[in-house]
């Protein structure tokens, strides 16, 4: 086994849940291969044309990504994985962080076609493309939600330009992990965890109503409001909000990957199944039996 490929254990977890070749054109190239010829190239940000000759031609594998791309099969790799970690009682409900970050696009990664004559601006072009431009050039932002161990739940991809707090009831409403046999998925949070960014009254009130208790710091100029108003400030567990760290080691873990930490794709849908793939292997990678 090289560098970035997948280990025995993982790929024993996944292989049951790929496609199987069906219809005329002969059998597909070994998924085994081609999937570690993805992530080799999304590990290192490399064009598709230079991945090495080992893992096949370098058409396929971008065919491949492509259409796995387009019909979920990504997404139903990673909740699979999801369910089986939950089931074991490996996933951590009690400290549920959200934050989001900025990732800078390469200049390749704008230019996406108009599909038909539909006279879109180039700037609604750009962020139905999840691009904007922000301080940093021509940016996306990754809005995720992790469990208490740093691992992904869910995330949403936006413009860079988009302000982190319109997009927590978003990420939140994403988190769907199935159970293993009958019941409801689980949706909700056990206690949500996010930056002062996060402290607008309409979260507040979501999260309410949803009866998801959450640790958010107020901003100094609303605890100056309650003060004039004569309001008791929110509660704050200082030492639950310790734990949010853990988001910002996923984000570090997310951006080992140069075909995630900077944006090469043009389609929204593309880099949207890099940052699941990414996702997908820590999660493989992450022992369910140590909870700790």
């Amino acid at each position: 086994m090289r560098r970035h490929e997948l280990t025995d254990a993982a790929w024993a977890r996944i292989e049951p849940l790929l496609p199987v070749a069906s219809g005329p054109g002969g059998r597909w190239r070994d998924h085994r291969q081609v999937i570690n010829g993805i992530l080799w190239k999304i590990r290192t940000g490399a064009d598709w044309r230079d991945v090495p000759d080992r893992y096949g031609p370098w058409q396929t594998l971008y065919q491949r990504f492509r259409r796995w791309s387009a019909d979920g099969t990504w997404e139903r790799l990673l909740a699979h994985v999801q369910v089986h970690d939950d089931a074991v009682g490996a996933v951590d409900w009690s400290a549920v962080c959200v934050d989001s970050t900025i990732v800078r696009a390469h200049q390749h990664a704008a230019g996406a076609r108009k599909k038909g004559n539909t006279g879109t601006k180039p700037a609604s072009l750009a962020a139905e493309q999840a691009l904007g431009r922000s301080r940093g050039g021509l940016t996306t932002k990754v809005h995720l939600a992790c469990d208490g161990r740093g691992l992904p739940l869910a995330f949403t991809l936006t413009a860079g330009n988009i302000n982190d707090c319109t997009r927590l009831i978003e990420v939140v409403e994403a988190i769907e992990v199935r159970r293993a046999g009958p019941g409801r998925p689980r949706v909700r949070p056990g206690h949500l965890i996010a930056d002062k960014g996060y402290s607008t009254g309409i979260i507040r009130g979501y999260l309410r109503r949803r009866r998801i208790p959450h640790t958010i710091p107020e901003r100094s100029d609303q605890l100056a409001a309650r003060a004039r108003r004569g309001h008791r400030r929110c509660g704050f567990d200082s030492d639950r909000y310790r734990r949010r760290n853990v988001v910002e080691r996923c984000f570090n873990q997310l951006k080992r990957f140069r075909g995630l930490a900077t944006r090469y794709e043009k389609l929204a849908a593309h880099y949207r199944a890099v940052v699941t793939i990414a996702s997908l292997v820590l999660w493989l990678n992450h022992d369910p039996q140590n909870t700790a």
